[in-house]
């Protein structure tokens, strides 16, 4: 019980935030500009400082080796999701315009925007090299692959005119340009976070990102609107994917990768099984109406994931405590 509290309390501290945003939106205090604005903000400055100073915090040359091997099990995670999400597909005869939609949902997470900021409420800033770890995960599996299956899916092109190009931009990312570039600091042993005014900045900026995020999810919210939520077949199976599946297939790589001698700390492995379960991407509708997907529908999964996993979080934690 005490363990469900207090991961209760720490979404708690999350929704609140959310509504926060989600109200000032309503009432008018926050323009159509600036969620784009504080996005922007958020993914191009203030989470590369915030993954630069904690990969040089709380990473030493001598875990980079750990640190790989974290990488490539949350991989093998991310590679067994796509196949299971391909089945359904099949099984379902999921329509045109939705299948990409549908297979993102199910792998993808919302790292950023809420995975982030729920990880430090959950396990505080010493989690941060772990979710650093489903961070690049993500956004490898998604700007590589997961945005070409929804381009490839729209239902007014023929499928042998489709040509789609890697754009590195989304793939390399700034906030993985932050982690590339502290790595490469690390590496070379630079005291760059022994200078006190460069520290300092670096980490005022960084802290940033969660309240910043929580109230732009708040804003999505409010835009997209509690009332168009609905349950039909594509939406629970893809719900069911993102919460249950997606962290199912995580708990076993993990028990597989442990009985083959690999070890974890608790905080890594739990880390890595809540990322597993956040909402969706924020982006779906986005590269929905890109491809002309059914944005309708893009919507309604990112809304109602997003509002679903105040509910999900506490009793993944409850459960992951006996695994």
């Amino acid at each position: 019980m005490a363990v469900l509290w207090n991961s209760i309390q720490s979404v708690l501290v999350v929704v609140l935030i959310m509504i926060l945003g989600f109200v000032l939106r309503r009432t008018g205090w926050f323009d159509d500009k600036f969620a784009g604005t504080i996005s922007k903000f958020i993914k191009n400055i203030a989470l590369p400082a915030s993954i630069f100073v904690s990969v040089l915090s709380r990473l030493t040359r001598g875990q980079l080796g750990s640190f790989a091997g974290y990488l490539a099990y949350a991989f093998l995670a991310v590679i067994i999701g796509y196949v299971i999400a391909f089945i359904l597909v099949k099984l379902m005869r999921v329509k045109p315009g939705r299948r990409g939609i549908f297979i993102n949902a199910i792998v993808n997470a919302n790292t950023i925007f809420i995975g982030l900021p729920l990880n430090i409420a959950l396990f505080g800033d010493k989690s941060m090299t772990y979710f650093l770890v489903y961070y690049i995960v993500n956004t490898v599996s998604t700007w590589a692959f997961g945005v070409f299956l929804i381009s490839n899916d729209d239902p007014t092109k023929p499928k042998e005119k489709t040509h789609n190009k890697i754009d590195w931009k989304k793939v390399i990312p700034m906030p993985l340009v932050g982690f590339l570039v502290a790595l490469v600091v690390l590496l070379l042993n630079i005291p760059v976070m022994k200078v006190d005014f460069i520290s300092s900045t670096l980490t005022y900026v960084g802290n940033l990102v969660t309240p910043l995020s929580l109230i732009y999810i708040g804003i999505v919210l409010a835009d997209a609107g509690l009332k168009s939520i609905r349950f039909d077949r594509d939406t629970i199976v893809a719900l069911i994917g993102r919460f249950i599946l997606s962290p199912i297939i995580m708990i076993l790589v993990l028990m597989v990768a442990g009985n083959l001698g690999a070890s974890f700390p608790t905080m890594a492995s739990q880390t890595l099984i809540v990322q597993s379960a956040t909402p969706m991407l924020a982006v779906l509708p986005i590269l929905a109406n890109e491809a002309h997907g059914d944005v309708e529908y893009a919507t309604n999964i990112v809304t109602t994931s997003t509002v679903l996993f105040i509910v999900v979080v506490p009793v993944l934690m409850t459960l992951i405590q006996y695994i």
